[in-house]
Parts: structure tokens; C-alpha cells; sequence
């Protein structure tokens, strides 16, 4: 008695072989640090939190095609809703993991509460109204003095405890590792989710609604996931990167130039691909607080920096170049540096 052979599908692996690459080369960064003194440990840590935020923007905008300006709101509302909830000066003071997971939350409860009035726009106007909704928190961050300290953020946030321990958090690596193993984790977290079935249906909304709303799918739904998981990362890395400097800082540093720094991550490494968005992060952030630090230092070391500073600073140019990135970006590689279509499912 023969039978029919019957179709199975295969679950998709927890990263695909590109990312395990890629998180086997960062894993194995400090170990050579340590051998040729890089000292790239303490920069790339900031690499790992726009990571975060822009895996987080990523399904919004390369999974289900919605326009996205203000990613940095969400980033404000995850620094502000950790800082609330554990420093001492509240009296909440309910510790770093905890504070980290309200932070999540509070920002994906935030991505909900703004898709939920927008959802049947489209295009420009849904990127309007993510905009004013940027320019809203942040001024809301300032009225709200009393709660946010205004200017002078919130400080001191705690550190992490690992199994009743302190964390060692004056060392550049132990940040380096546990914001690795976080980003691991949203990682593979977006990746199950994009395998799923809303994350097909993501695709099906960004690819054409209609034919979505077709197949029974229902667009609000879907976009309203979208935003919420957005939303969330964001203000995870928010959170995250107000731990790493221990402040929240002012609400006037989660600016538009923010959100664009954020979409620059995303177009640059590839819209829809995850990997791409890693390799972005590095590209972009490492531009940012490496390359041109390090040309800063090197002009001050040749006695340039002195006596020219004011027109030879590279910080002066960095807009510049990362306006000059996206444009050979779009003529050499539309599709970013990992394409979604040469990423491994």
C-alpha cells in the first residue's frame, strides 16, 4: 500500500545563517579588542541600542509598509517610563528587568494609542501625523517638569542585578554583552514573528491592502500589530540607552533628527531585512561615534584641529555624510546592503 506524500512545513530556525554570522563576528569582537586595542567596545554599544530601535522600525515600515517619523517619541517614552519606575527619587524603584519589560509595554501600548485614530491613513499623511506626534512627546517631556525634571533628566538610574549580583557596569564589555544578548533576543523575537502568520500578513497589507482585505485579512488589525511591536522596541531601546548613560537626558534629545538617524538604519541595511538593519546600525551609528571621532582625534593630533577647528570639525559634517550615504545608497544599492530578497528565510 503506497501513500501520498504529504507537504510539511518546516519551522524557520531561530536566526538565519546570515545573522548567525554576523552575531558570531560581534560575539567574538572583544576578544579581539583585547588583542589589538581597538577599543571599540564602548561605541559599539550604542551600535546595539539603535539596533534595537531600528528592528523596531523595521516592521513598520519594511514589514508592512507604513511611513514612520517618529520612531524617537517612542524611544523618549521608553528612557522616561524606565527612569519614573526606577530611580530613587520615585517611589516606585521597582528595578532594572522590571523597569526594562514596563518599558516595552508602555511603549507598545504608546504605538497602539497612535495607530489606533490613524490607521486609514496612508502614505504622507500617516508620516504628518507620526511627526507631530514626535514633536507632541518631546514637548509634553518639557511641560511636565515636575515628573521629568525637565533639562536636567532623570538621574541616577540603577544598574542590573544578575542572580542577587551587581552588574559591573564601569566596564565597556559588560555593557557590551548584556546589550548583545538583548538584541539576540529581539532578534529572534521578530524573526518568529515574521515567520508567523500576522507576519505574513504583514507583508500581505505592505505588498496591497485591497487584495489583502480580499483574503480576509483585516488591514487596521494588522497595521495596529505593527505599530504597537514598533513602538515597543523602540522605547525598549530608549530604555536602554537612558540605563547605559544613566540619565534620561532632555526631552530635547529625542528630535526628529532622531527618527531620521533611525530610517537612515533601515534604508541603508535594507528595508525589510533584519540583518540589514544590524549591518545599518553599524554602518550608520559606527559613522556616528567611531569614524568621525577618530578623524576628529587624528586632526587634533596633527596640530589641524586647533587652529581650524570651527571649519574642519568632522561633527560639523555629519548630516552631510549621511545625506551622501543615502544618496550612493539609492544609485549603487536601492535595496540596501542586505537586500530582503537575499536575506535567508
Amino acid at each position: 500500500m503506497t501513500t501520498s506524500p504529504v507537504s510539511q512545513t518546516r519551522a524557520a530556525p531561530l536566526l538565519s545563517r546570515g545573522q548567525c554570522i554576523l552575531f558570531g563576528c560581534l560575539l567574538a569582537l572583544p576578544f579581539f579588542e583585547m588583542l589589538f586595542d581597538l577599543g571599540l567596545s564602548a561605541p559599539t554599544r550604542f551600535v546595539f541600542v539603535f539596533a534595537i530601535v531600528g528592528i523596531g522600525l523595521n516592521v513598520v515600515v519594511g514589514f508592512t509598509g507604513l511611513l514612520h517619523l517618529g520612531i524617537a517619541a517612542f524611544m523618549a517614552i521608553g528612557a522616561y517610563t524606565f527612569g519614573i519606575l526606577t530611580c530613587t527619587i520615585y517611589p516606585f524603584q521597582i528595578g532594572f528587568w522590571p523597569g526594562l519589560l514596563a518599558a516595552l509595554l508602555f511603549g507598545a501600548a504608546a504605538g497602539a494609542f497612535l495607530g489606533a485614530p490613524t490607521l486609514r491613513l496612508r502614505g504622507d499623511y500617516l508620516a504628518i501625523v507620526t511627526l507631530g506626534f514626535g514633536e507632541i512627546v518631546q514637548d509634553l517631556l518639557k511641560n511636565l517638569e515636575p515628573i521629568t525634571k525637565g533639562t536636567q533628566g532623570i538621574n541616577p538610574l540603577p544598574t542590573p542585578w544578575f542572580f542577587g549580583a551587581p552588574f559591573v557596569s564601569d566596564t565597556p564589555k559588560s555593557w557590551y554583552f548584556l546589550f548583545l544578548g538583548i538584541l539576540l533576543l529581539c532578534t529572534v523575537l521578530v524573526r518568529n514573528l515574521e515567520h508567523s502568520r500576522i507576519g505574513r500578513q504583514w507583508f500581505a497589507v505592505r505588498e496591497d491592502e485591497l487584495a489583502a482585505r480580499c483574503m480576509a485579512i483585516r488591514p487596521d488589525r494588522v497595521k495596529l500589530v505593527a505599530l504597537a511591536v514598533g513602538g515597543g522596541l523602540a522605547a525598549l531601546g530608549g530604555a536602554m540607552l537612558a540605563s547605559l548613560i544613566s540619565s534620561t537626558g532632555e526631552p530635547g534629545n529625542y528630535d526628529f533628527q532622531i527618527s531620521i538617524l533611525a530610517l537612515c538604519i533601515v534604508i541603508v541595511g535594507g528595508i525589510g531585512s533584519m540583518t540589514g538593519v544590524i549591518v545599518g546600525a553599524i554602518v550608520m551609528v559606527g559613522m556616528n561615534s567611531i569614524l568621525l571621532p577618530l578623524i576628529g582625534l587624528k586632526l587634533q593630533q596633527a596640530g589641524i584641529g586647533t587652529t581650524m577647528s570651527v571649519y574642519l570639525a568632522p561633527d560639523n559634517y555629519k548630516y552631510m555624510l549621511f545625506g551622501l550615504t543615502l544618496v550612493l545608497m539609492m544609485r549603487f544599492r536601492p535595496k540596501g546592503i542586505v537586500a530582503a530578497e537575499a536575506e535567508e528565510r
